[in-house]
């Protein structure tokens, strides 16, 4: 099973960015099932429902979400009518919408194949999403998803390194990868743990490098100044398409990762 990874989608930019560079992935990466992080997709935080409707009908077979999974009225009042995005699994249970999936898909090969998907979000640097702790229920429910196909792909949506370190520990064996997400910058720490998982602390960001988090560099620079967020200004300087593209054996452990950097260039 080959999986490819991208990371998250900020803005406008990244929305383009993804569709310019489609063709392309396709050729040096040519995969089973596509997963899309969109947190930012939609002014640079949050995801509509035409952004979504939109990344999906381009070939999407998942979108995951993180800690901007509700920012959209549009789409919160409707995921549970969009099952092919996915928020954070360890939410209150009265959320909206739904954190795992399993999905059925045709293989290169032609064979009718289940992959699973699960999305989780760290606990330390987030204010405005409350969650319960992703290790108590991590194990109960890749051995549940596990019974069903032995690909599990894990979007561990957290700000501090040493919180997704230690998930990748408890995650050991127990499903093929955990693709760390939310920081927006790409690290270069992927590896395949004793048990067989693949893992990487972030996958990076689609959209504008040189930007901060894909946003314009002053816009950010006067939000320290100035104490008033505002992540609407976009810029579009130093193109890339970043994530990691995974090779998983018949048994569920990862035979390899790769870090993705694409570059596109502006209309």
């Amino acid at each position: 099973m080959k999986i490819l990874y991208v990371a998250e989608l900020v803005g406008k930019t990244g929305v383009y960015v993804i569709k310019k560079a489609l063709n392309e992935l396709k050729e040096r990466y040519p995969w089973d099932f596509l997963i899309v992080n969109a947190d930012g997709a939609t002014g640079g935080n949050g995801l509509g429902r035409s952004h979504a409707a939109y990344i999906q009908k381009m070939g999407a077979n998942v979108i995951t979400l993180g800690e901007c999974c509700f920012y959209k009225k549009d789409l919160t009042e409707n995921l549970d009518k969009t099952p092919f995005v996915l928020r954070p699994e360890n939410l209150n249970h009265e959320a909206p919408g739904i954190g795992s999936k399993v999905f059925k898909i045709t293989s290169a090969q032609g064979t009718i194949e289940k992959i699973a998907v699960a999305v989780f979000i760290g606990q330390n640097g987030f204010t405005r999403l409350h969650a319960n702790s992703p290790f108590a229920i991590l194990p109960s429910l890749l051995e549940k998803l596990r019974k069903q196909t032995p690909y599990v792909i894990v979007d561990f949506h957290a700000q501090a390194s040493a919180e997704k370190k230690t998930l990748f520990f408890a995650a050991d064996g127990l499903c093929s990868a955990v693709i760390g997400s939310h920081t927006r910058v790409q690290t270069s720490d992927e590896l395949i743990m004793a048990g067989g998982t693949a893992v990487i602390s972030d996958a990076g960001r689609t959209g504008s490098q040189l930007s901060v988090g894909g946003c314009e560099i002053n816009s950010r620079i006067k939000e320290y100044l100035t104490g008033i967020p505002d992540w609407t200004k976009e810029t579009w300087d130093d193109l890339q398409l970043q994530g990691v593209y995974l090779n998983i054996g018949k048994d569920g452990k990862a035979k390899s990762i790769e870090r993705v950097r694409v570059k596109v260039d502006p209309e």
